[in-house]
């Protein structure tokens, strides 16, 4: 299947085919289906961060800030590999850069 340029957003939970449309952070090239992919888990990405959002609020004083984000920053982990799998060479470049990736 042929593959199209999209625009992600992180920060804004979005994956657009429209560079104009709104801003982006990464340019990636996908199939219709890998970009649904991303959707994905850019709306997992924003559940887990809804969750830990009372761990923020009401700390629990027996409750470690690390556990509290854990979860979150898998899935934000899973999100940057993923765009970095479909990325173009400057989003991986710029990844790399930036040392987003964990591994």
């Amino acid at each position: 299947m042929d593959k199209s340029t999209y625009y992600v957003s992180v920060q804004s939970r979005s994956v657009l085919t429209e560079q104009g449309a709104s801003p982006y952070e990464w340019e990636i090239e996908a199939t219709p289906e890998e970009a649904d992919q991303v959707r994905i888990e850019l709306d997992m990405l924003q559940e887990k961060e809804e969750e830990a959002f009372p761990g923020y609020v009401f700390p629990w004083p027996d409750t470690p800030e690390q556990s509290t984000n854990s979860l979150f920053q898998t899935s934000l982990d899973s999100v940057y590999r993923t765009i970095y799998r479909l990325g173009t060479p400057e989003t991986r470049q710029q990844m790399e850069e930036l040392r987003l990736l964990s591994d």
